[in-house]
């Protein structure tokens, strides 16, 4: 594991939620390496701090050593194993940064783009902007007309498609359904019929607001509308879905993987499944849940962008967008961050992400840079 210095170009408020700094902040990056004995590797890149030394030796440095690492799945259930007696320690993300290294160094071992070992079944994926939570920063996302105006300049740079995150807390006007629906009407009126839209509100409305929202962006012709509500009680999904005729995507933030997405679907509780690769313990993981969800006839929405996503999307036929964001007005999102020589997820004209054509997950990892920037490295 290599610590290095480099920026980010995003804050957390108080709730988690992500917002620009416009001149960057510096930020600790890490880089989880996989070495065989022959010297061949892969690579991930580790957001926060889920691969703590502690975890590294408690849990990951013990089933990984003196493993074959063309076994991705054996390893992964061995870890999945192991998460009941972590008691959360060994975090989904946790997996899914090692899960991921395997899939690269597999890529990169045998000269293949991950997305290909897993099927290939398309080499581009159509991207749709996803925009970060609203603020109170003028010109930012502080408004209904913001965000309309947002969605014009996103769609003029080529998207098809926009998701909206509306305002959450610590935001002092925050939650509030009914300014949630007035952005949503803006954004419609301001790029016409033909933009694909969706939302991602306040994720702990009651039944009610729930409701509310959902039968007004169905007047306003939205593709779908995710985590209106706690998705602990999945019996609100499912009184929520049985009412309107909005799609309903989900659940995002529920744990138990695929198992838990299997519950959902059968219950009727949701009309598009989601998963992240991150937040279900990898790509392996999150291509289970794409299979299950065909199997009965559904599509499987990928939460977040990066190219985990990428890859499970190059494998999987039911998997209709891949989310590129977090944006905003104010962040930059087309330069590449100083550890990376590229912006991986760019879109071409026709508002698609080609998928990655080096070896491995295609990361575009700067080893250069990391190497003059190391803080420390534990093997």
């Amino acid at each position: 594991m290599t610590s290095f210095s480099t920026l980010t170009r995003n804050w957390e408020d108080s709730e988690g939620h992500a917002h620009p700094s416009e001149t960057g902040v510096p930020a600790t990056g890490m880089l989880l390496t996989i070495t065989d004995n022959e010297g061949n590797q892969g690579f991930s890149l580790v957001a926060g701090d889920y691969l703590r030394e502690g975890v590294l030796t408690q849990y990951i440095r013990p089933l990984l050593v003196g493993q074959d690492p063309l076994r991705r799945e054996k390893i992964w259930q061995d870890l999945y194993l192991a998460q009941r007696g972590a008691y959360g320690r060994l975090h989904e993300r946790a997996l899914s940064f090692v899960e991921q290294a395997l899939w690269d160094y597999a890529g990169r071992r045998l000269d293949q783009p991950v997305w290909k070992l897993l099927g290939g079944v398309r080499d581009e994926v159509p991207a749709y902007a996803s925009t970060m939570c609203g603020d109170d920063v003028v010109g930012g996302l502080s408004s209904p007309d913001d965000y309309a105006a947002f969605a014009v300049d996103l769609v003029a740079k080529g998207y098809k498609a926009v998701k909206l995150h509306t305002w959450m807390p610590p935001v002092s006007f925050a939650p509030d359904a009914r300014m949630d629906v007035r952005a949503c009407a803006a954004v419609r009126e301001a790029v016409g019929p033909d933009i694909v839209l969706m939302l991602d509100c306040y994720h702990w409305y009651n039944r009610s607001d729930a409701l509310y929202i959902a039968r007004e962006l169905d007047k306003l012709n939205y593709a779908w509308m995710e985590e209106p509500m706690d998705e602990y009680s999945m019996s609100s999904y499912k009184w929520l879905a049985d009412q309107v005729d909005l799609l309903i995507a989900g659940p995002e933030s529920v744990e138990g993987k695929f198992r838990s997405r299997a519950e959902w679907a059968a219950s009727g509780a949701v009309d598009i499944l989601r998963i992240g690769v991150h937040s279900a313990g990898g790509i392996s993981s999150a291509l289970k849940v794409c299979h299950l969800a065909e199997s009965f006839g559904m599509d499987c929405e990928i939460h977040g962008g990066g190219v985990g996503s990428l890859a499970v999307l190059g494998g999987a036929p039911n998997g209709r967008w891949y989310e590129t964001g977090l944006l905003h007005p104010h962040l930059d999102s087309e330069t590449p961050l100083p550890h990376l020589t590229a912006v991986v997820d760019a879109i071409d004209e026709n508002g698609n992400v080609p998928l990655p054509t080096a070896s491995g997950l295609g990361d575009p990892i700067d080893f250069d840079y990391i190497a003059a920037n190391t803080v420390s490295t534990t093997r």
